[in-house]
């Protein structure tokens, strides 16, 4: 296979579908989610043999446990999906919604309209839930996909690319509005990036290296984040149980996803009242802590933490903890270490939350919340393309409107300028 003539040839497929859908009413892309979500219902047996050989792939190639996680889809995922599916069909549809129109001294009337962005070229690693989420959102944003996912998941990836497909023409959209790259070849990355000509944006989903790669050779703009280094900060005057439960939550609920808790701080008079019973938490399900001095007396089995501990990602069982002498120094310490993606303040006290809500320079930030609920669908946005540590465009979990772009609209009667 010519790999460069073959990503053109995909890039020209969907920049010619990529019209039809923008024109597509929202019947008809509703019709295709819902034809696609009963298809995935339909063949759950099917899309669980291939992950499950995708799996025993994974493990025999010696995948870490972060990643077969990521990997592995069960029937309560199928069922996930397809959910996701139907709640995208049930969002309001953000094409051709116009806004914000103000008559001018000069007779015009000036607004917005809210338009697709184009194809989309998605890169993800792992993640087979991602074929469909991206499918469904994009579709529902007037936009086509070229989808291409890690070589890990290939079989399952495909399986979902059928039912896509199907559902697509059942509905009487062209196959070609969302596309499954079928390739393992990594050179196909390369071409998906550097296609301006075909492709609009693109949205990387997957380990630090692949988004800095994409970010740094893509011709076309790029909507990511680079990882997600989350705190969880307890105050002085947090809820005790409040916080027992929310910093357990955030970081033993799931390891290896982007809004997991990597680092905990805890304000120094709040820590003897709840690192011990955290420790025993952590401690009891696996968790390895790695601390600062003043929380090493507290908890001796913790190990000694370096700056290199405050900087990691570890998309693993293991929990950085730091004791802070005030606010100032846990909005310091996640400005300086953290990722912009998602960090909270336990606190019962509302001066104290806003203020670390104003000034965490992060796209996501929680009072009294797990960190887990970054994401799409726990935001309402039904599903979520990716999440965005960029200031521009997008920022947060992007959901439909991330996807959309707005064109001004200038109303007039025969009005010439003066």
């Amino acid at each position: 296979m010519d790999i460069k003539d073959y990503m053109n040839t995909l890039g020209r497929q969907a920049r010619a579908a990529s019209r039809v859908v923008a024109q597509a009413s929202t019947a008809v892309k509703n019709d295709a989610l819902m034809r696609i979500a009963a298809l995935l219902r339909e063949r759950a047996p099917q899309l669980l043999e291939a992950n499950a050989a995708d799996v025993a792939a994974a493990r025999d190639n010696g995948l870490d446990a972060a990643m077969i996680d990521r990997l592995t889809l069960t029937a309560k995922g199928v069922e996930a999906m397809a959910t996701g599916l139907e709640q995208v069909a049930a969002l309001p549809d953000p094409v051709g919604e116009m806004t914000d129109f103000k008559r001018r001294p000069s007779g015009i009337t000036v607004g917005r309209m809210r338009v697709p962005l184009g194809v989309i070229g998605i890169i993800y690693e792992a993640r087979p839930n991602v074929t469909a989420d991206a499918a469904a959102l994009c579709l529902k944003s007037g936009n086509a996909a070229i989808l291409r996912g890690g070589s890990e998941a290939a079989r399952c990836n495909q399986a979902v690319a059928a039912c896509v497909r199907e559902g697509l023409v059942a509905a009487g959209l062209p196959d070609s509005a969302v596309q499954v790259v079928d390739t393992t070849d990594r050179a196909a990355v390369g071409e998906l990036i550097t296609m301006p000509q075909f492709v609009d944006v693109i949205v990387p989903r997957g380990g630090k290296g692949l988004i800095e790669r994409i970010s740094r050779d893509a011709k076309v703009p790029v909507i990511k984040h680079l990882d997600g280094n989350c705190h969880v900060y307890i105050d002085e005057f947090a809820d005790d149980d409040k916080a027992v439960r929310i910093a357990d939550n955030a970081k033993t609920h799931r390891y290896g996803t982007c809004n997991t808790m990597e680092t905990l701080l805890v304000h120094v008079a709040a820590a003897p009242r709840v690192l011990g019973r955290l420790a025993d938490i952590y401690l009891g399900k696996g968790v390895e802590l790695r601390g600062c001095e003043r929380s090493r007396a507290l908890v001796p089995a913790m190990t000694a933490a370096t700056d290199e501990d405050w900087a990691t990602e570890y998309l693993a069982p293991i929990l950085a903890v730091r004791i802070v002498d005030s606010l100032d120094d846990a909005i310091d310490h996640i400005n300086r270490w953290g990722s912009q993606h998602t960090d909270a303040i336990v606190t019962e006290n509302h001066t104290r939350a806003m203020r670390f809500i104003r000034e965490v320079d992060s796209a996501s930030v929680m009072i009294n919340a797990s960190t887990r609920f970054a994401d799409g669908f726990e935001y309402g946005l039904g599903a979520e393309i990716g999440i965005s540590t960029d200031k521009i465009h997008a920022r947060g979990p992007v959901g439909l409107e991330g996807l959309t772009s707005q064109k001004w609209v200038v109303l007039g009667d025969g009005h010439v300028r003066g």
